[in-house]
């Protein structure tokens, strides 16, 4: 049980690393002028039938590029637009509100809309690149980003994102029911840990009335990776040459670790990125941190730095070029997670943490119960359990209608919210 809740904290400290990395390119995107008219033109092409062209020529295509049958549950209307701008939505109120990932919800909300889980990964991944493209902050970030570090750890994550992507692909090939099989097993786990963690969590400082849970980490505020832990030590004391030196501005000759650790760990990140969809950046903060030891200042830096290059390659080489992608619903799911971020921190200002905690708990664990109850269906397909096709649909359809009902609740919720406090958020007292 305390492993089980110290990898939910874990996976917690992550998620809301690669929070502050989302809020961070929102806001450079939406300040820049030439940045949104860079965006308006990259989506104007793409509504109008960037897609259905690929589906009218996907049968002459050849299949590096997917030919018709990557393409043919991409089909594009006005609705499946509107449909990815409010998944995005949802997806950027809970990351701006909560301060945690609202990105991993958004490959069980395409599932659970009818794409294909390998299709659902690919445009996520690009959804994630194409943001990082747009907002790019690693020139502000530099000074913290150590090269050497930084490279070797591409090397695995390069490595990861490939044997991510042909795992995904590989099973696609074989039954296209055990890719959605796999993909949701993947994240009925990863969900069900964090779900966990969370409402537990939330339980206790409600008991306890702690107060805020937005912008603290599980340390109190403390700058992580200043003072190492035992493991830190440890695997910094491995002698396995070459080894990468770092952290110079905290100690007189820096700290080092052997390239070995650097390469596994990126390796790890790339994993679940080609899987998953969501970047890796949920594992960096931690592992850097928390394994290797590398501080918090750096960590940053060479998160943002690694997220470009990790989701660009795994969404090009390994989705892409195969079809797997739908930029319609990438580009929907852009605008609106932009919209969702600005609106969702603005509501932190009037709403007490340890309600925004609970909403949290409730978010994750509906995406747990979602992917958990897709599950039966799809291996009653494969003949791995014996269940019936009706009563498979039945328990997705559960799956499903909770899963939306929380989602919406809660976007509900804190458009609600924002609307009703606008005079409060212009300077007036906070309402209680």
């Amino acid at each position: 049980m305390n492993f089980l809740r110290q990898w939910g904290q874990f996976m917690m400290i992550g998620a809301k690393a690669h929070a502050r990395w989302e809020i961070g390119v929102s806001n450079t995107i939406l300040s820049d002028k030439k940045r949104l008219l860079i965006l308006g033109l990259l989506t104007i092409p793409i509504i109008l039938g960037g897609i259905a062209f690929a589906d009218q020529i996907g049968g002459a295509l050849p299949s590096l590029l997917g030919g018709k049958k990557a393409y043919s549950p991409a089909f594009y209307s006005t609705g499946i637009f509107i449909v990815s701008i409010l998944i995005g939505l949802a997806a950027g109120l809970i990351t701006g509100c909560i301060g945690a990932g609202g990105g991993f919800i958004i490959a069980p909300a395409l599932m659970s809309a009818g794409v294909k889980g390998i299709l659902a990964v690919g445009t996520d991944l690009f959804h994630i690149f194409a943001k990082a493209i747009m907002g790019s902050v690693i020139h502000r970030k530099l000074g913290n980003v150590s090269v050497a570090l930084a490279g070797v750890f591409l090397i695995g994550a390069i490595l990861g994102a490939t044997l991510g992507g042909v795992i995904n692909r590989v099973l696609y090939e074989i039954n296209p029911v055990l890719s959605d099989a796999f993909i949701t097993t993947v994240y009925s786990l990863m969900l069900g840990f964090l779900g966990t963690y969370a409402m537990t969590d939330f339980l206790k400082a409600k008991k306890a009335e702690r107060g805020a849970f937005h912008g603290k980490d599980a340390h109190g505020g403390k700058v992580e990776g200043v003072e190492m832990g035992n493991l830190p030590k440890k695997l910094q004391a491995v002698n396995i040459p070459p080894k990468v030196k770092f952290d110079f501005d905290l100690t007189p000759t820096g700290r080092s670790i052997s390239w070995i650790f650097l390469v596994l760990s990126g390796g790890l990140v790339g994993l679940a990125a080609g899987i998953m969809g969501v970047g890796g950046g949920f594992l960096t903060f931690p592992i850097f941190v928390y394994v290797l030891g590398v501080s918090s200042m750096t960590t940053v830096g060479t998160d943002i730095f690694q997220i470009v290059f990790t989701a660009g390659y795994a969404a090009i080489s390994q989705y892409a070029i195969y079809g797997f992608i739908f930029y319609t619903l990438a580009m929907g799911m852009l605008l609106g997670s932009l919209v969702g971020i600005q609106i969702g921190a603005i509501v932190t200002k009037v709403v007490r943490g340890i309600t925004i905690r609970g909403f949290y708990a409730m978010a994750v664990l509906a995406g747990f119960l979602n992917r958990i109850f897709a599950l039966p269906a799809k291996l009653g397909a494969m003949d791995v359990i014996t269940i019936s096709k009706g009563t498979g649909a039945f328990l997705e359809s559960i799956g499903v209608w909770a899963f939306f009902i929380v989602i919406a609740g809660f976007s509900i919720w804190v458009i609600g919210t924002f609307l009703i406090n606008i005079r409060v958020l212009k300077g007036e007292e906070v309402k209680s």
